[in-house]
């Protein structure tokens, strides 16, 4: 992937977390944070305190002292600037709740899922991979519903906002689709493999950030591989093993770097 022509500043960081950057330079910022995992870490902390914040201010009864809700205001613009230690952003996060009356329930965590249970299940979009998988295997078989195998990356990423990943060059694309997703509009792609067979690799924007490694799941008769690289989420499906579909999703997921 070709670096931004202007560099990434803390200025960029920070309005990257406040909303506050065009389409065109938050790509640019996902892309130097799918680069820096230490710095997609910090990122992604201060983007969970932003919203932990922004739910307790938006959920909190009326009744709750104006004072609070401004501090914590500060304190959300605070932690955006200063990129304190994840152990004071967590600490900030309950000192928000507890102003405006939010300490619920003792044993819910503090972080929400754990990511013991968050590992259990697969997020949402795999599903759409896999019926997305599905369904072009159907269009595959109808003489009547042409394959489009031309691939410009420029024009998805254009288009959709959406970076795909650079295929090996064993891999010969038979289909490209933009679908409708539960998560808006996806990018599918059948590819035809010497040592996966046929796959589809499904590419959408799951409407957060993060830096997820690859993982696979057992859906019926196939094996959905899913990763996560800053604002895209991927799925590369197959009848295939496992461990050959976490090696190719492996592959995949390094050329975004």
């Amino acid at each position: 992937m070709d670096h931004p022509a202007d560099p990434i500043t803390e200025a960029d960081l920070q309005a990257y977390v406040e909303d506050q950057l065009p389409v065109a330079r938050r790509i640019e910022v996902e892309a130097h944070l799918s680069r820096d995992p230490a710095e997609a870490a910090r990122v992604i902390a201060d983007l969970r305190v932003r919203d932990e914040l922004r739910l307790a201010l938006g959920d909190a009864p009326r009744l709750a002292r104006v004072a609070t809700s401004q501090a914590a205001r500060q304190l959300e613009r605070g932690l955006a600037r200063g990129r304190m230690f994840v152990q004071l952003r967590r600490v900030a996060a309950v000192l928000a709740l507890i102003g405006v009356g939010w300490l619920a329930h003792a044993e819910v965590s503090l972080l929400g899922i754990s990511q013991v249970a968050a590992s259990a299940i697969p997020p949402a979009y795999v599903g759409d991979a896999v019926r997305a998988h599905r369904t072009a295997l159907v269009r595959a078989g109808m003489h009547s519903q042409p394959a489009a195998p031309d691939y410009d990356p420029s024009e998805i990423r254009a288009a959709t906002a959406i970076v795909m990943p650079a295929l090996p060059r064993d891999w010969s694309v038979t289909d490209v689709q933009v679908f409708p997703s539960s998560l808006g509009p996806s990018v599918q792609m059948a590819i035809r493999t010497r040592s996966l067979g046929t796959a589809t690799l499904f590419a959408v924007r799951p409407g957060s950030f993060d830096v997820v490694p690859e993982s696979s799941t057992r859906q019926e008769d196939l094996t959905a591989a899913y990763w996560q690289v800053g604002e895209v989420a991927y799925a590369l499906v197959a009848k295939a093993d496992a461990r050959d579909l976490d090696k190719a999703a492996g592959r995949l997921a390094g050329s975004l770097h």
